[in-house]
């Protein structure tokens, strides 16, 4: 059975592209078959597979603007069992456009309808906003998994984005529910970074995910070249990490 996990927050630089690449990257190599939908208009989890975003001739947006369908829009990335829905800085004009369609915050899930059951996890990656594509991306996934940077103001924001999320499912999506809180950009040398993970762990009644994913130079440089962390350097601190982060989502997930 697929499982849709929506990867969200709309803080920026939290590390949520970073995690929608390397998890779902993680997730294949585990032997999952995976889809990631890139939904934030940067196209920058599209870029993170070598995916030139520039070139690319269908893409999510055209999918939701009904000029070609899934199946269509979807790149077979040269990783095995990982696609992509790709997505371009087109997709910042479906914000105007949606405007007068009917059902607007659902049609991302009638569009990956007819491909859904290929795929173990589809991931997606939000856009930081709580916009009209934060809603679509909400409306289609089964849980919101929650990237936090470990930092002063990590809190801030979290309760809105809560209660976006608490009134998805009481208006829109019933079943939707937080999958769990992970920890990013994690600095073991720094009481700030341990009081941080203290401080959401008595403020959240989510799960929080025991993997933590640390601050890591070779993390950081991935995306430049267009490779998820464990193809850049499987033996570094960041590709270990979100292997585990995958173990623990297959576990949550049986």
């Amino acid at each position: 059975m697929t499982h849709i996990i929506a990867i969200a927050n709309q803080k920026g630089g939290v590390g949520k592209t970073t995690t929608a690449v390397n998890l779902s990257a993680a997730l294949a190599e585990a032997g999952k078959k995976v889809l990631v939908v890139d939904m934030d208009p940067q196209g920058n989890t599209t870029a993170g597979f070598g995916i030139e975003k520039t070139e690319l001739e269908k893409t999510v947006y055209d999918m939701m603007i009904d000029e070609c369908t899934a199946k269509e829009a979807v790149i077979n990335t040269q990783y095995q069992n990982l696609d992509v829905l790709p997505s371009n800085i087109d997709l910042s004009g479906a914000e105007i456009e949606l405007l007068e369609v009917d059902d607007k915050e659902y049609i991302l899930k009638k569009g990956i309808a007819s491909i859904k059951k290929k795929y173990d996890f589809i991931i997606i990656d939000c856009p930081p906003a709580l916009s009209i594509l934060t809603i679509n991306a909400l409306t289609t996934a089964d849980s919101v998994l929650v990237p936090i940077q470990c930092e002063y103001y990590a809190l801030e924001g979290l309760s809105l984005l809560i209660h976006t999320i608490d009134l998805v499912k009481e208006r829109l999506n019933s079943s939707l529910y937080i999958d769990g809180v992970v920890f990013t950009m994690f600095d073991s040398r720094t009481n700030l970074s341990n009081q941080v993970v203290e401080n959401v762990k008595e403020n959240l009644t989510s799960r929080v995910y025991d993997t933590v994913i640390p601050r890591n130079v070779r993390l950081a440089e991935a995306p430049s070249f267009g490779m998820p962390i464990i193809e850049y350097d499987d033996k570094s601190a960041g590709a270990e990490s979100y292997r585990k982060l995958a173990q623990e989502v297959i576990q949550n997930h049986k």
